[in-house]
């Protein structure tokens, strides 16, 4: 890459030369690259994902309805492997045409429902089961203004900051600097709201928190970029205080484990079709090539 400034062609074509780590999955056209037909479990919801935080949302969001004995919540989860261009198959591009993990298939209704958008899927089973969105119009707005705050923040923190802290081919100061800016300013808003309240939108745990924690909880966690301490994330006292609490619920614990390809292998349960896969089918007592 060249030091001098970049002046922009007058019309923008491909370098699939550039890009870096993911340069081999991304592309500026949309549709499948080839024909691969989803599998399916027996359980209604029928989920296709990777523990990245917005896959990790879903999964929290199932365990958690689970926990309070929603059994229509019961669901398999199936990997898709993003690095490997699993998300371009025909039968996952039907269902999410943008080609992002998680996506969903509700199997119990007549047609079965396809629900893309980790936001939009959190929202729909919460309404489906009535649960950790609040009744009144108050807090369920309340509640809403956070999850689509997180929506609209994602984009900077994983394609701004992470990109060019981590993935991108070479490291360059404004960038970086400009998305850690803002990363920083989206962390003071969480400490400060966490200051007022025990959860993101109240007194009551909600799908706001389920939608953000995956994501900032990593960064405080600094399982994210290898970033914490560049951020300084320990002077965010509440939001702090608020990252451990929820990373201490059971339901998260599983559901962080949940199409996870990474990490300890006992922390890992590459796709789960019944309750006691996390105890029987974690990677750590699966057979292991060359064993």
């Amino acid at each position: 890459m060249s030091d001098q400034p970049y002046t922009p062609p007058r019309v923008w074509k491909w370098d699939t030369e550039s890009g870096g780590q993911f340069a081999n999955i991304n592309r500026p056209v949309a549709g499948a690259t080839h024909e691969k037909k989803l599998p399916r479990g027996r359980h209604p919801i029928q989920l296709y994902s990777l523990a990245t935080p917005n896959g990790v949302k879903v999964t929290i969001m199932l365990e958690e309805l689970l926990a309070l004995g929603f059994e229509g919540a019961e669901y398999d989860a199936h990997l898709i492997r993003i690095t490997e261009g699993d998300q371009f198959g025909s039968g996952f591009v039907e269902i999410n045409p943008n080609s992002k993990i998680p996506a969903l298939v509700d199997q119990s209704t007549t047609p079965p429902i396809r629900v893309f958008e980790s936001g939009s899927i959190l929202l729909y089973l919460s309404e489906k089961f009535g649960a950790f969105l609040p009744h009144t119009p108050e807090q369920r707005t309340e509640a809403l203004n956070w999850l689509f705050w997180q929506v609209g923040a994602g984009p900077y923190l994983g394609g701004g900051f992470g990109h060019f802290y981590a993935y991108a081919p070479e490291k360059y100061e404004y960038p970086i600097n400009r998305f850690a800016m803002e990363v920083k300013r989206q962390m003071d808003v969480l400490d400060r709201q966490l200051a007022k309240h025990p959860f993101i939108a109240g007194r009551e745990y909600t799908i706001a928190d389920m939608a953000i924690w995956p994501w900032y909880g990593a960064l405080v966690r600094n399982e994210a970029y290898d970033a914490a301490e560049f951020l300084d994330s320990k002077s965010y006292q509440h939001l702090n205080r608020w990252v451990v609490e929820i990373a201490a619920r059971p339901a998260v614990m599983r559901g962080c484990m949940v199409n996870r390809t990474w990490g300890e292998p006992s922390e890992q349960l590459h796709e789960r079709h019944d309750a006691s896969d996390f105890v029987t089918k974690t990677q750590d007592k699966m057979p292991q090539e060359g064993r």
